[in-house]
């Protein structure tokens, strides 16, 4: 009997990360950042493409055809495998994993299908074991687990005598070690954090001015804030004049802010600061919580970004940035953009909703926002994915946020949509 699901998909991947290190001489670091897995995905994906005409051929499952397969590139195509995939399902965090995703890997390493490997199995590791065989095993563990309860308590019986010179000697210790923990560790922990603070805030230029209550008031709050880099993207074929709203929450923490950007399809987090008199420059980058606590994981900064702004105006302020485009793979391009920010209110409840009905029905993502404005609350709802710039209500935002608001770190043709004018 084959195996299946979680145990199956997790030995798969890890032969074809083996067979294609080997085959391109290019390593794939196996943590939990998916981009390291984008190389592997695209070749999966290019026979996954192929699976509604194969099934004959390669025996595996059937597979309707993609209907917007000759429109879309990669990874929009219906049968495409992502490195957030091979990720998640490396990590055991898929218990049932996609058909096509399955397939593709036994015919990349078995050239077959599941359905043909079945028939023919050539890799004993991929074959269940005897459940008589299983059962055997447990139960001379159950039984060499008892032999060794009652050595262990032969032995207790006789070093009893001898104990109780121990705990005196193992009390001594401890009282030991609480009075530097205690006392001495955190005192110089203390000074020595202090000044590699001091030092840290005179090299990196942090927090050199300090701000008035009028200047905190006016950027802490939660913000709506105008984009227009997926016009930037090159593998979308529509991206003319798209744009998108992100909802920006600024929260005021000891001299700087925490600021958190609630995007279209992902989350951006990081502090901004003020240099001077209303200068901010905004620090931030993409949110990754997989790599929380993760060994090596404070050296994956992913997509950086620096924003300067000037709050000149109580209604529409401009900012200048070094971002991305925030496409896949090798086409995520570093840009410079013009970016709108208009301010909303007040920081309150902010919650991002997920994996609803509704959001299914919108295919975005969902922020609502509770404000306390005297005796009442206000709840507003925020529908946060990319649109062109015709649906906004405000035409003064246009020449802000347009094809002419993008420059790329080198000059591409035809990397942004421009209307040609008619003569």
């Amino acid at each position: 009997m084959i195996k299946k699901g979680r145990e199956e998909i997790i030995y798969l991947l890890h032969k074809c990360i083996e067979k294609y290190q080997g085959e391109t001489g290019k390593e794939i670091i196996q943590n939990t950042n998916r981009k390291n897995y984008e190389g592997l995905a695209m070749t999966l994906s290019e026979i996954s493409k192929e699976l509604p005409f194969t099934n004959q051929e390669l025996r595996h499952d059937i597979y309707p055809q993609d209907k917007r397969e000759k429109e879309a590139s990669y990874p929009f195509r219906k049968y495409d495998i992502t490195g957030g995939q091979i990720k998640d399902a490396l990590n055991g965090l898929v218990a049932n994993p996609r058909n096509f995703l399955v397939d593709a890997c036994y015919i990349y390493l078995f050239q077959m299908g599941r359905l043909g490997f079945v028939e023919n199995p050539m890799d004993e590791n991929l074959v269940t074991l005897n459940t008589d065989d299983q059962k055997n095993e447990g139960g001379s563990l159950i039984k060499e687990n008892q032999e060794l309860k009652l050595k262990l308590y032969q032995f207790e019986k006789n070093a009893g005598k001898r104990r109780w010179k121990w705990n005196t000697i193992l009390c001594i210790i401890a009282f030991i070690v609480i009075a530097l923990v205690c006392f001495y560790i955190p005192s110089k922990m203390y000074f020595e954090s202090n000044n590699k603070l001091e030092v840290l805030k005179k090299d990196l230029n942090i927090l050199p001015y300090k701000i008035t209550s009028d200047e905190k008031d006016r950027l802490e709050g939660l913000w709506i804030c105008y984009t227009g880099s997926p016009q930037a993207r090159v593998s979308d074929p529509d991206r003319y004049q798209k744009m998108v709203p992100n909802i920006v929450e600024i929260k005021y923490k000891n001299g700087y802010f925490i600021y958190t950007r609630y995007g279209a399809s992902f989350n951006h987090v990081g502090y901004a600061q003020f240099e001077g008199p209303n200068l901010v420059s905004i620090f931030s980058k993409v949110e990754v919580k997989d790599n929380e606590g993760e060994e090596g994981s404070e050296k994956l900064i992913e997509s950086p970004r620096h924003s300067l702004l000037e709050l000149t105006s109580d209604s529409i302020i401009t900012a200048i940035s070094a971002s991305w485009n925030f496409d896949y793979g090798n086409n995520n391009k570093i840009i410079g953009i013009r970016e709108v920010y208009k301010k909303l209110g007040n920081v309150s409840n902010l919650k991002e909703v997920t994996n609803t009905l509704e959001n299914a029905s919108c295919k975005c993502k969902i922020i609502k926002w509770s404000e306390m404005k005297g005796d009442k609350v206000i709840n507003k709802i925020f529908y946060i994915k990319n649109i062109y710039l015709d649906s906004l209500a405000h035409k003064s935002l246009f020449p802000l946020i347009n094809e002419n608001s993008i420059i790329f770190k080198d000059p591409i043709n035809d990397s942004v949509i421009i209307k040609k004018k008619l003569k």
